[in-house]
């Protein structure tokens, strides 16, 4: 089910800016018994986004009501909202005067997201390492070949998702979610200061440790300081909060602190 600009039946202008160039963002928004989960903050990370590329976007009243009944119509699905740049300018040139793409389409909520939060996953360390882009580093734009690089590969058996270096080895994330490590009261989550994706949960995962007194810093983490950590655990907006058990042939525990943060956050699938 999709929708461009309010329409049902509307298709995207083969010139959009989106399409040709990937100037634009998304989000990917969880819906629940009451609306979209932290459905302020999404929009709040759209709106800086689109400031960072240059242009300026504001979510209309008659968008936030679309979504809005969408999410009532389909409660625990994904709501997905991309906005472009719209069509015009010169090559890369933007035009001077935007008028943004908004497409919206609603998913269900893949199943073995419930069992991984049940039962935790094992990473593997992607051999392809993002680049360094300070410009769009923490923006969840359109330009994601990388992300696609990553997922193009199969997983070696047993293993749920890939970790992703930068070029510098650094850990970032994983192909599809930000990771945290935990080691005694202290939880870090990696800088994403060059590169990577910094998610709405993330953020809403770092407020509710700081409610709760916990010690939560964004630090580079080197790929050999792995062996350093006791636990860690992997959050986005669709699956929240997932405890990671291996990464590669390294050992994890499971921290209590992952199943009192999806309680707190109303996370469990």
């Amino acid at each position: 089910m999709f929708w461009v600009n309010g329409a049902s039946q509307a298709s995207v202008d083969p010139s959009d800016r989106g399409l040709a160039y990937g100037d634009g963002l998304f989000a990917t928004m969880r819906t629940g018994a009451e609306g979209i989960l932290f459905f302020n903050a999404h929009q709040a990370r759209l709106t800086a986004g689109a400031a960072r590329l240059g242009f300026q976007w504001q979510m209309s009243e008659a968008l936030q009501q679309q979504l809005h009944a969408l999410a009532i119509e389909y409660p625990h699905h994904c709501i997905k909202l991309i906005v472009s740049r719209g069509v015009g300018g010169r090559g890369y040139t933007p035009p001077e005067t935007v008028n943004p793409t908004e497409i919206v389409s609603v998913h269900a909520i893949p199943s073995h997201y419930a069992k991984w939060q049940q039962a935790g996953i094992c990473l593997k360390t992607s051999s392809i390492r993002l680049g360094l882009q300070p410009l769009l580093a923490g923006m969840k734009h359109l330009n994601r070949l990388e992300q696609v690089l990553i997922k193009s590969h199969p997983l070696p058996q047993g293993f749920d998702d890939w970790l992703v270096n930068d070029i510098e080895d650094n850990v970032i994330e994983s192909s599809m979610a930000n990771v945290c490590f935990i080691k005694g009261n202290r939880v870090i989550t990696p800088s994403l200061a060059q590169c990577g994706v910094a998610g709405v949960m993330r953020e809403q995962v770092m407020i509710a440790l700081l409610e709760q007194n916990m010690n939560i810093e964004c630090l580079p983490v080197g790929a050999e300081r792995l062996i350093e950590f006791d636990s860690a655990f992997i959050t986005n907006s669709v699956l929240g909060i997932v405890d990671v058990l291996a990464i590669d042939s390294l050992k994890f525990s499971r921290a209590p602190i992952t199943a009192q943060l999806r309680q707190t956050l109303s996370l469990t699938l």
